[in-house]
């Protein structure tokens, strides 16, 4: 069982800042170059999740580590409070239809889970049915890794309060992340515990084979970032990726072409 107090959300001190960020420079570069053979090859698809407390750096993270890749091969979506349309549905209907296609990276900034974590923190759903919605999580990922050849990335940022209250003040007392605020951060922190609690459930409760969790220590971005890549990475290598290639009649037909 993860248990979450146990974790650092600080990088261990034996690890040096230069020679991780040297790294995670290569591993940003190898995942752009992995990306385009997914992308060329169209057999597989991959699929990242990161999920965290509000200021866990998840759009930090996200520029990181896909600086390198085409933006033609990458969607990226954030699931927020559902629509009246949305929340006529099944919790897990706005989420299917941006299952990743082959061929592509799809990045989840706020995932399914939200729709569990949230509910369940507030209220809106018991213990019970957080359970079965887990359950329908579980079903659902292992669908698209059995059926769709989806390979799957979940991360949790795990920050601390300490610094999420630094990141909450920076966003008030610096005029270009003013953008970022949100009152209600503010008051979603307050359910600090509450949350650190909900998130130790979630996480144990869908860490499967299929689609396992990295718990990410976050308070510091050059080290959250290079586990996420790293993650990312290995993901990718995982598959068996190369560029297509044409029949030699094809290249040798076309070739003969003069002028």
């Amino acid at each position: 069982m993860i248990r979450l107090a146990d974790l650092d959300p600080r990088a261990p001190k034996s690890a040096d800042k230069d020679k991780i960020k040297r790294a995670t420079a290569k591993l940003v570069a190898h995942i752009g170059e992995r990306q385009d053979r997914l992308f060329a090859q169209r057999q597989h698809s991959l699929l990242v999740v990161l999920q965290g407390m509000d200021a866990s750096g998840k759009d930090g993270t996200a520029r990181t580590v896909f600086g390198d890749v085409n933006p033609v091969g990458l969607h990226a979506v954030s699931f927020v409070k559902p629509t009246s349309e949305e929340m006529a549905h099944d919790f897990l209907w706005r989420v299917h239809r941006h299952a990743p296609a082959k061929g592509y990276i799809q990045l989840f900034i706020r995932s399914h889970y939200e729709d569990v974590l949230v509910q369940k923190v507030n209220g809106w759903i018991d213990a019970d049915r957080a359970r079965e919605r887990y359950r329908a999580i579980n079903a659902f990922e292992r669908l698209l890794v059995k059926d769709a050849g989806t390979v799957i990335v979940k991360c949790f940022l795990h920050t601390s309060k300490e610094d999420q209250y630094k990141e909450l003040r920076e966003r008030l007392e610096d005029p270009t992340k003013q953008w970022k605020h949100n009152d209600g951060d503010w008051t979603e922190r307050r359910r600090w515990n509450a949350y650190q609690s909900a998130y130790q459930t979630a996480i144990n409760r869908t860490n499967t084979d299929e689609a396992p969790w990295t718990v990410v220590p976050a308070d510091q971005a050059w080290y959250r970032n290079y586990i996420v890549a790293k993650a990312v990475a290995d993901a990718l290598d995982s598959l068996s990726l190369d560029y297509p290639r044409l029949p030699d009649e094809t290249v040798q037909k076309f070739l003969a072409i003069k002028g």
